[in-house]
C-alpha cells in the first residue's frame, strides 16, 4: 500500500485514507501528498480520523494542517478531527487556533472539543 500512496492520483490517496487497513507507513506518506485545496483538506481530514493513524502520523497531519492554516486555507474539519484524537496533547492541537487562517468560530469549536475530552 505504501507504493500506492506514492502515486500521483488523488482518488487513490482518498481510497487509501478511507481504507481502515491502510498501515501507518502509507498514511504517513499520504500526509505530505498535495493536489488541490479541496482534495488536500479532505485527505488531511481522512488521515486525522483514520483508526490506524498513530502518533507519528497524527503529528505529520498536525504539521500539514498548521502549514495550510498559515497559508490562509481552511482545513477546519481536519483541525476538529485532530482535537478528538487522544494521541495528541490538547496544547499541541490548541496551537492550531493561533495560526493566520483560524477563524474565531474555529477557535471556539476547537476549545469546545478540547474541553470535552475525557
Amino acid at each position: 500500500m505504501q507504493r500506492l500512496a506514492q502515486c500521483p492520483y488523488p482518488f487513490v490517496w482518498t481510497a487509501l485514507a478511507e481504507n481502515p487497513h491502510t498501515p501507518p507507513a502509507a498514511l504517513l506518506e499520504l500526509s505530505s501528498a498535495r493536489d488541490s485545496v479541496w482534495n488536500d483538506n479532505r485527505l488531511l481530514c481522512l488521515l486525522a480520523e483514520h483508526p490506524g493513524a498513530d502518533r507519528i502520523v497524527l503529528r505529520a497531519v498536525l504539521g500539514a494542517v498548521a502549514a495550510k492554516l498559515e497559508e490562509g486555507e481552511r482545513p477546519y474539519a481536519a483541525v476538529l478531527a485532530l482535537a478528538d484524537r487522544q494521541e495528541l496533547g490538547a496544547d499541541e492541537v490548541r496551537r492550531l487556533g493561533t495560526h493566520r487562517g483560524a477563524s474565531s468560530r474555529l477557535r471556539s469549536r476547537l476549545a469546545l472539543r478540547l474541553n470535552s475530552r475525557i
